[in-house]
């Protein structure tokens, strides 16, 4: 009701609100909206670990990934659909989810769960490493490909087409695996060596009236959280214009914003020790943004004839290259630890350096 009621008061209020707005008003306007997804977003995170508990992994975190990953894909084919040109939005908003989730979630995450259980940390190898495979191949193709072969970054037709088909065609037959054959995979070892969770279908025979209304509930307070991130948008570019930030920055920080709910769940399940949980929550809410966004936008393109640049810089292209190699430097480790977390840290604290330059 909170975040519906914010939605509703920031319609209402973009007349005040349009630009030239005064200091204080906007400052105003800013604290309270991020106060309100904060708060969201912890209403989210209570159903994804009540669905976590109950249907176990990788369903439990899958829906929660699902649920806001397809809320920001339908919002981005919303823009290109919209007035106006957008050619880098698509490029630009991965790329920040990417150094997000790579580096300062999965940091986060490995610092507070090193510290706390110091040197009790593992995952499943065999599900990370699906996982980081499909991440190579799907952001080689998404970011350094069209750099390489596209005109300015973008894809000729031909390309476009077998991209957006084998990009999808990959992310779809991943998921099948993922939640049938390969399920176990996806588990923590503990659990995938000696299964305590009941079957799926025996779980959701017994309790799928409360399953249903729990992922209503996590969608319909998820909606807000992002609708506030995209429409705070502007307000942020004129605080930060003034301040005489970089504009991706803004880009960061919605980014950040919009997955604040994965990200709080996946830093509390790290602190629990649960890393497999925070490779899936990371790992494939990354997998599913490439693999969803990619085909969407390049389909729209296609259709409405816009140009879709998805080539990125040499220097962002070295970062994600790092970012990659350092994820399977850590997750095939035999132990993960607090220093594998500063590592990436330290890294994402790069990516920052990159975009101020």
């Amino acid at each position: 009701m909170l975040g519906w009621g914010a939605v509703v008061a920031l319609a209402l209020s973009r007349d005040l609100l349009a630009p030239p707005t005064s200091a204080p008003i906007l400052i105003t306007a800013l604290i309270a909206i991020v106060a309100v997804i904060v708060v969201a977003a912890f209403g989210v995170v209570t159903q994804a670990e009540a669905l976590a508990h109950r249907l176990g992994d990788p369903y439990g975190t899958l829906i929660l990934t699902l649920s806001i990953v397809l809320i920001e894909v339908v919002l981005i084919s919303a823009i290109l659909l919209g007035p106006g040109e957008h050619p880098t939005i698509a490029r630009d908003s991965v790329m920040a989810v990417s150094m997000i989730i790579l580096n300062l979630v999965v940091g986060v995450a490995l610092v507070v769960g090193g510290l706390r259980r110091r040197g009790r940390l593992t995952v499943n190898r065999r599900g990370v490493g699906v996982y980081l495979a499909l991440l190579v191949a799907l952001t080689v193709v998404a970011f350094a490909l069209p750099k390489a072969i596209g005109d300015d970054g973008a894809y000729s037709t031909s390309q476009a087409v077998v991209v957006a088909v084998g990009t999808l065609g990959l992310y779809v037959s991943f998921l099948y695996r993922q939640t049938g054959p390969d399920a176990d995979a996806f588990r923590e070892p503990a659990a995938a060596a000696t299964p305590t969770h009941p079957p799926i279908g025996d779980v959701w025979a017994a309790h799928r009236r409360e399953i249903l209304t729990r992922i209503t509930v996590l969608v319909v307070t998820a909606i807000p959280i992002v609708l506030l991130s995209h429409d705070m948008a502007s307000l942020l570019d004129d605080g930060l214009g003034r301040l005489g930030a970089p504009a991706p920055l803004a880009g960061l920080l919605i980014a950040a914003i919009v997955f604040l709910p994965e990200s709080l769940t996946a830093i509390r399940a790290g602190a629990a020790g649960e890393m497999q949980r925070v490779s899936n929550l990371c790992h494939g809410a990354l997998v599913s943004t490439v693999g969803l966004t990619i085909p969407a936008v390049l389909v729209i393109g296609l259709v409405t004839g816009q140009t879709v640049v998805l080539g990125e810089s040499t220097a962002n292209l070295m970062v994600l290259g790092v970012s990659l190699a350092l994820s399977v430097v850590t997750f095939t480790a035999r132990r993960l630890t607090a220093w594998h977390g500063a590592a990436h840290l330290l890294v994402f604290a790069a990516y920052g350096a990159v975009l101020l330059a």
